[in-house]
């Protein structure tokens, strides 16, 4: 009995003393400051460094700056003598697609348009397989799918409804019998799909809508294989596709059924893609602080320093994305550069990279786990911070809160010394709406935390969502709200001095991606 009262003393005191504030990692975290960050954004996100694009001369700037400013804090370079981890890309210059059915020539940025960026072929088929809304998802049972791989694939865009507003995928949890199924490309892609037609109700709205994103230069990290193209068509083409039937009439068929369809429209359709390619440079900036017992031992923090670039005189500043969570690596790697040179650590290795190419595909962060500087079976974790300086509509009148995505998807230990970092010290309000499965925006695959995700290593994603100037010109840093900037900051440097410090490393224990 005594034996079983001091065991349960023993687990008492430890829960106590880990829920005890650290003094030394509260004395660091104090670097962590609104003013610093603000100087550097004011930099950074000015209309000098032309909206940072990758590749071009903003972003050798923005290179340049972080690097610079690394070396005057006391991080050091991640190999002797050099920030940079150079990789090659394939600029691919906007070039419209070709397309013909049944010999008819169809007018690019009139009756369809494409993204930049698509891998030069040429695809002829006499068949289309029209599936309503999307490539089945195998969690949704009542559809059983269609064999796509190598065929055209059309579909419509959006998410189906029902007449009474509720959509598929709620439906579907309340037990009915209507089904919910993906539009997304990735789907068609995985399926081996050859090329996928989407239906979009207005193609000269999107075309005013998407004008800067259209007309860009798209970019690959070279040596990628040729991926499917997607192609968005009118609704006057997509029944030229079908002859006798009609897009409209068959989407009412299926949303007053609530049934999927497969229907093979036999015709003859070819789709030429042309490309002009140019060769460049990018680069990742890389600072690292070597640990002490544990070095062998690696935790990642990102952000990606690369935005839109410039549309003519108009500047894309990307202060919020992802100017404010570059600027906060960079006063994160101050502190912990503080702390080692007080002696204090950290007993892990620290990467503290910036990384380019995430607004063209999440390029440098892909280079990077295809090329990595230090093993990936030493990687504890990345820690990504992507847009952390502004508030969306949910939000607007409570600045104190961020999203969290990701935390357990692959170790249920990272969860929680998050959670215990922020009740310890922040009290932010953590939101976990995009960490849902079922998440529509799919957030958790859009920035550069996936591309370690993806290769076994856990990951927490920092986002404040998307607001009125999400991708805009007016993403400008007078919007910023610093203080919030600085909570989280220092959140993210909470939980990273946790996993830099802690006796054992976090158990990967968990599947949910």
């Amino acid at each position: 009995m005594i034996k079983y009262i001091l065991s349960i003393l023993v687990v008492i005191v430890s829960f106590l003393f880990v829920q005890e504030k650290d003094n030394v990692a509260m004395q660091y975290a104090s670097y962590v400051t609104a003013a610093g960050m603000s100087k550097n954004l004011h930099v950074l996100a000015s209309d000098e460094y032309e909206g940072r694009e990758t590749g071009k001369k903003g972003q050798k700037m923005a290179a340049e700056y972080i690097s610079n400013q690394f070396k005057a804090d006391g991080i050091p370079p991640y190999k002797e003598n050099t920030y940079y981890q150079e990789f090659p890309l394939s600029v691919i210059k906007s070039m419209p697609a070709e397309i013909s059915i049944n010999g008819k020539q169809f007018i690019a940025n009139k009756d369809f348009y494409n993204y930049p960026g698509l891998s030069e072929q040429v695809i002829t088929t006499k068949s289309v397989l029209f599936l309503g809304y999307g490539i089945d998802d195998e969690k949704y049972s009542d559809y059983k799918g269609a064999d796509v791989k190598d065929k055209v694939v059309m579909i419509l865009s959006g998410e189906p409804f029902r007449k009474d507003s509720t959509s598929f995928i709620t439906a579907k949890k309340d037990k009915t019998k209507w089904s919910y199924y993906k539009t997304k490309p990735d789907k068609a892609k995985e399926k081996g799909v050859s090329a996928l037609l989407i239906v979009v109700d207005n193609v000269e709205k999107d075309l005013t809508d998407n004008k800067h994103r259209l007309e860009s230069e798209s970019m690959k990290l070279e040596g990628n294989k040729i991926e499917m193209p997607v192609i968005y068509i009118s609704k006057e083409m997509a029944n030229t596709i079908l002859k006798k039937k009609k897009i409209e009439s068959l989407k009412e068929k299926i949303l007053a059924s609530g049934k999927p369809l497969n229907l093979v429209a036999k015709t003859k359709i070819e789709i030429s893609i042309k490309s002009k390619i140019e060769k460049v440079n990018s680069e990742n900036v890389l600072g690292y602080i070597e640990g002490v017992d544990l070095k062998n031992e690696l935790i990642i923090v990102t952000a990606h320093y690369d935005h839109l670039g410039k549309n003519g005189d108009v500047v894309f500043n990307g202060a919020d994305d992802d100017g404010s969570g570059t600027v906060g690596v960079m006063e994160l790697a101050q502190a912990f550069a503080k702390a080692k040179k007080d002696g204090h650590g950290p007993r892990r290795s620290m990467l503290f990279m910036t990384v380019a190419g995430e607004e063209k595909g999440l390029l440098g962060s892909s280079y990077y786990v295809q090329h990595p500087e230090f093993p990936i079976k030493n990687t504890v974790c990345d820690l990504n911070i992507d847009m952390i300086g502004r508030q969306d509509e949910k939000h607007k009148d409570n600045p104190n809160y961020i999203y969290v995505i990701g935390d357990d998807k692959l170790s249920s230990q990272l969860h929680t010394i998050s959670e215990s970092a922020n009740k310890l010290y922040e009290n932010l309000e953590l939101d976990y709406t995009y960490n849902d499965v079922n998440d529509k925006n799919r957030f958790y695959y859009r920035s550069d935390h996936y591309n370690f995700a993806k290769n076994g290593i856990p990951i927490i994603f920092y986002f404040n969502g998307v607001h009125e100037d999400y991708h805009k010109a007016t993403d400008k840093v007078e919007k910023i709200n610093f203080d919030k900037m600085e909570k989280i900051t220092r959140l993210v440097f909470y939980t990273a001095w946790e996993l830099a410090n802690r006796n054992e490393r976090i158990v990967i224990d968990s599947d949910k991606k």
